[in-house]
């Protein structure tokens, strides 16, 4: 069988990326293709499979294809460009650079940076694989040939985590009024200020004791303050919580006490955090933006603007009307069985087969 071998930026534990790399490798191994994987950092422990980039021509030597998985600006990028060698683009999408201007202007010359690599590899790559259809319209814009639909490699087969008891009782014995999830970084893409403004409105007119959980690390300390400055500025200050460093079992913990995940993101490659939500049958509303329709699919509550009183009066309809929550929580059930192992790594390895066959008949 063939070498295929992947090379990623940063390879981390509890990273969507690098958990969908691992199940990419593991799935290639199961088709008896020779696959490892070469990073150009790797946190923490090196897994099974798993090298420094700077050791491929000890570990690497042979390769049939490449497969780039791009997901932010890197030299491992440069590198790839570099060597003779053929290669696919797996495409996560990058956050345009224009969220970060005036937060962060060096995460977006990083962006700008991954974006310009992006385009370039367009010109030598043998096919484009992409995570949604959102990201597979970027790739046929920026010129790639063999652009495909591919699956995100997720691991859903068994149940969630258990959640964690001590948190499940914390939570509980705090719980006032409905409770809002939302989990991701806190990033000006992810649009956190316009969820607490949409707690504003929800609790003036629906439930003054509602409340919103953040869950995710600040991706720029000032965002985070101005965030919580909102809160301050509308009353809610006590009604919004941010917390990070969660364990799996606590992460758990907050997904089953919550009533409802709303998401108000301008700008998302895939969103993991929705189908989380959907295997703790956790209903979703979600503004329709980006790759979040493809992810969410006909298992939650899309809205085509999220101004605060839109965003509110969705959230009320979910909670009041029982046969609309339960429809939506089956859907979710239903969406998460589409991410199962059993039918997504096949097809991306078909996909990544399909490159092969095209570079040895010349095609």
């Amino acid at each position: 069988m063939s070498a295929v071998h992947q090379i990623i930026p940063v390879l981390a534990p509890h990273d969507a990326v690098g958990g969908h790399t691992r199940r990419v490798r593991d799935a290639l191994r199961s088709r008896g293709h020779h696959s490892e994987i070469f990073a150009e950092v790797i946190v923490g422990p090196v897994p099974d499979g798993a090298h420094l980039l700077q050791d491929f021509d000890a570990h690497g030597a042979g390769a049939d294809l490449l497969v780039y998985q791009s997901s932010t600006g890197s030299t491992a990028a440069d590198w790839v460009l570099s060597r003779d060698l053929p290669f696919a683009v797996n495409y996560h999408n990058v956050t345009p650079a224009s969220f970060f201007e005036r937060w962060h202007p060096d995460a977006a010359a990083n962006m700008r940076r991954a974006r310009n690599q992006m385009r370039a590899m367009s010109l030598r790559s043998v096919a484009g694989l992409a995570d949604s259809a959102y990201n597979a319209a970027e790739l046929t814009e920026a010129g790639y040939r063999n652009v495909q639909v591919t699956p995100l490699l997720l691991d859903v087969s068994d149940a969630p985590p258990a959640p964690d008891p001590d948190t499940i009782a914390r939570l509980g014995a705090r719980r006032r009024g409905q409770r809002w999830l939302f989990v991701g970084r806190l990033a000006p893409n992810k649009c956190q200020h316009d969820l607490v403004a949409a707690l504003a409105a929800y609790r003036r007119r629906f439930d003054p004791d509602a409340e919103l959980v953040l869950v995710g690390s600040a991706a720029v300390n000032e965002y985070q303050d101005a965030v919580l400055a909102l809160a301050d500025d509308l009353g809610v200050d006590g009604a919004v919580t941010v917390v990070s460093g969660l364990s799996d079992e606590e992460l758990s913990a907050y997904y089953e006490s919550a009533d409802v995940f709303v998401c108000v993101s301008e700008h998302e490659g895939f969103c993991i955090p929705l189908i989380e939500a959907m295997r703790h049958d956790l209903p979703v509303v979600a503004f329709a933006a980006a790759a979040v329709p493809d992810t969410v699919g006909e298992a939650g509550l899309l809205l085509g603007q999220k101004d605060p009183a839109t965003v509110a009066a969705a959230v009320h309809e979910l909670g009041t009307d029982e046969a609309l929550r339960a429809e939506l929580t089956a859907a979710g059930a239903a969406r998460v069985r589409d991410f199962d192992l059993a039918r997504t790594a096949p097809v991306f390895v078909d996909a990544v087969e399909g490159a092969l066959r095209e570079l040895q008949t010349g095609a």
